[in-house]
Protein backbone atom coordinates (compact mmCIF):
# COMPACT_ATOMS: atom_id res chain seq x y z
CA UNK A 1 0.00 0.00 0.00
CA UNK A 2 1.64 3.28 -1.07
CA UNK A 3 2.25 5.91 1.56
CA UNK A 4 0.65 9.27 1.04
CA UNK A 5 3.21 12.02 0.79
CA UNK A 6 2.24 14.98 2.94
CA UNK A 7 1.71 18.17 1.03
CA UNK A 8 4.53 20.67 1.40
CA UNK A 9 3.77 23.60 3.72
CA UNK A 10 2.04 26.49 1.98
CA UNK A 11 3.94 29.76 1.60
CA UNK A 12 1.81 31.47 4.28
CA UNK A 13 2.65 28.72 6.78
CA UNK A 14 6.33 28.73 5.83
CA UNK A 15 6.43 32.53 6.05
CA UNK A 16 4.82 32.51 9.49
CA UNK A 17 7.28 29.90 10.79
CA UNK A 18 10.36 31.62 9.40
CA UNK A 19 9.27 35.00 10.77
CA UNK A 20 8.52 33.42 14.17
CA UNK A 21 12.15 32.27 14.33
CA UNK A 22 13.27 35.83 13.62
CA UNK A 23 10.85 37.27 16.20
CA UNK A 24 11.98 34.88 18.94
CA UNK A 25 15.64 35.51 18.13
CA UNK A 26 15.29 39.30 18.11
CA UNK A 27 13.38 39.30 21.39
CA UNK A 28 16.00 37.04 22.97
CA UNK A 29 18.70 39.41 21.70
CA UNK A 30 16.96 42.46 23.15
CA UNK A 31 16.60 40.64 26.48
CA UNK A 32 20.23 39.57 26.49
CA UNK A 33 21.65 42.91 25.38
CA UNK A 34 19.48 45.16 27.55
CA UNK A 35 18.88 43.14 30.73
CA UNK A 36 21.95 40.90 30.78
CA UNK A 37 24.62 43.27 29.46
CA UNK A 38 23.62 46.94 29.68
CA UNK A 39 21.59 46.86 32.91
CA UNK A 40 23.38 43.75 34.31
CA UNK A 41 20.19 42.75 36.16
CA UNK A 42 20.73 39.03 35.64
CA UNK A 43 22.37 36.29 33.57
CA UNK A 44 20.50 33.54 31.77
CA UNK A 45 21.53 31.18 34.59
CA UNK A 46 22.00 32.82 37.99
CA UNK A 47 22.11 29.74 40.19
CA UNK A 48 25.89 29.30 39.98
CA UNK A 49 29.00 31.43 39.74
CA UNK A 50 29.19 34.65 37.69
CA UNK A 51 31.49 32.80 35.29
CA UNK A 52 28.79 30.18 34.64
CA UNK A 53 26.25 32.99 34.25
CA UNK A 54 28.43 34.60 31.60
CA UNK A 55 28.82 31.27 29.81
CA UNK A 56 25.04 30.81 29.86
CA UNK A 57 24.61 34.29 28.35
CA UNK A 58 27.05 33.37 25.60
CA UNK A 59 25.11 30.21 24.80
CA UNK A 60 21.85 32.19 24.74
CA UNK A 61 23.49 34.71 22.41
CA UNK A 62 24.60 31.92 20.06
CA UNK A 63 21.10 30.39 20.04
CA UNK A 64 19.40 33.74 19.34
CA UNK A 65 21.83 34.48 16.52
CA UNK A 66 21.21 31.06 14.97
CA UNK A 67 17.43 31.62 15.18
CA UNK A 68 17.63 35.04 13.51
CA UNK A 69 19.99 33.91 10.76
CA UNK A 70 18.03 30.71 10.05
CA UNK A 71 14.75 32.63 9.92
CA UNK A 72 16.23 35.25 7.61
CA UNK A 73 17.61 32.55 5.29
CA UNK A 74 14.18 30.92 5.15
CA UNK A 75 12.52 34.28 4.43
CA UNK A 76 15.14 35.06 1.77
CA UNK A 77 14.39 31.73 0.08
CA UNK A 78 10.67 32.52 0.12
CA UNK A 79 11.36 35.98 -1.28
CA UNK A 80 13.49 34.50 -4.06
CA UNK A 81 10.51 32.31 -4.98
CA UNK A 82 8.18 35.32 -4.73
CA UNK A 83 6.27 33.42 -2.05
CA UNK A 84 6.55 35.66 1.00
CA UNK A 85 3.15 36.22 2.55
CA UNK A 86 3.36 39.68 4.21
CA UNK A 87 0.58 39.38 6.79
CA UNK A 88 1.74 35.96 8.04
CA UNK A 89 5.28 37.39 8.20
CA UNK A 90 4.16 40.11 10.62
CA UNK A 91 2.05 37.57 12.51
CA UNK A 92 5.01 35.21 12.83
CA UNK A 93 7.33 37.98 14.00
CA UNK A 94 4.91 38.95 16.77
CA UNK A 95 4.07 35.34 17.69
CA UNK A 96 7.75 34.42 17.96
CA UNK A 97 8.51 37.50 20.05
CA UNK A 98 5.59 36.91 22.38
CA UNK A 99 6.27 33.19 22.70
CA UNK A 100 9.88 33.82 23.69
CA UNK A 101 8.92 36.50 26.18
CA UNK A 102 6.19 34.44 27.86
CA UNK A 103 8.33 31.30 27.89
CA UNK A 104 11.15 33.26 29.49
CA UNK A 105 8.88 34.94 32.02
CA UNK A 106 6.81 31.91 33.01
CA UNK A 107 9.16 28.96 32.53
CA UNK A 108 12.67 30.37 33.01
CA UNK A 109 11.79 32.93 35.69
CA UNK A 110 9.04 31.18 37.66
CA UNK A 111 8.87 27.45 36.94
CA UNK A 112 12.60 26.67 36.65
CA UNK A 113 13.91 29.68 38.60
CA UNK A 114 16.94 30.04 36.30
CA UNK A 115 16.93 33.78 36.94
CA UNK A 116 14.63 36.63 37.89
CA UNK A 117 14.19 39.85 35.96
CA UNK A 118 15.89 41.75 38.75
CA UNK A 119 17.06 41.10 42.28
CA UNK A 120 16.55 43.04 45.49
CA UNK A 121 13.25 44.62 44.44
CA UNK A 122 9.55 43.74 44.51
CA UNK A 123 9.27 41.41 41.50
CA UNK A 124 5.52 41.72 40.95
CA UNK A 125 5.61 44.90 38.80
CA UNK A 126 8.49 43.52 36.73
CA UNK A 127 6.83 40.12 36.26
CA UNK A 128 3.52 41.71 35.31
CA UNK A 129 5.13 44.07 32.79
CA UNK A 130 7.26 41.29 31.28
CA UNK A 131 4.49 38.71 30.98
CA UNK A 132 1.75 41.14 29.92
CA UNK A 133 4.03 42.48 27.18
CA UNK A 134 4.61 38.90 25.99
CA UNK A 135 0.88 38.18 26.08
CA UNK A 136 0.16 41.39 24.13
CA UNK A 137 2.68 40.38 21.45
CA UNK A 138 1.10 36.92 21.23
CA UNK A 139 -2.40 38.39 21.03
CA UNK A 140 -1.40 40.80 18.26
CA UNK A 141 0.30 37.99 16.34
CA UNK A 142 -2.75 35.78 16.73
CA UNK A 143 -5.07 38.52 15.44
CA UNK A 144 -2.85 39.00 12.37
CA UNK A 145 -2.56 35.25 11.76
CA UNK A 146 -6.33 34.83 11.94
CA UNK A 147 -6.85 37.84 9.66
CA UNK A 148 -4.43 36.34 7.14
CA UNK A 149 -6.19 32.99 7.24
CA UNK A 150 -9.69 34.54 7.00
CA UNK A 151 -9.06 37.34 4.57
CA UNK A 152 -6.88 35.58 2.08
CA UNK A 153 -4.48 38.54 2.22
CA UNK A 154 -1.72 36.09 3.11
CA UNK A 155 -0.09 36.42 -0.26
CA UNK A 156 0.35 33.62 -2.80
CA UNK A 157 -0.55 30.13 -1.66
Amino acid sequence: MPHATPAPPRPATRTLGAAALVGAGITAAVDEIVFHQLLAWHHFYDRATPRIGLLADGLLHAAELIAVVAGLFLLADLRRRRAVAPLPAWAGLLLGAGAFQLFDGLVNHKLLGLHQIRYGVDLLPYDLAWNLAGAALLAAGTVLALAARRGGRAGPD
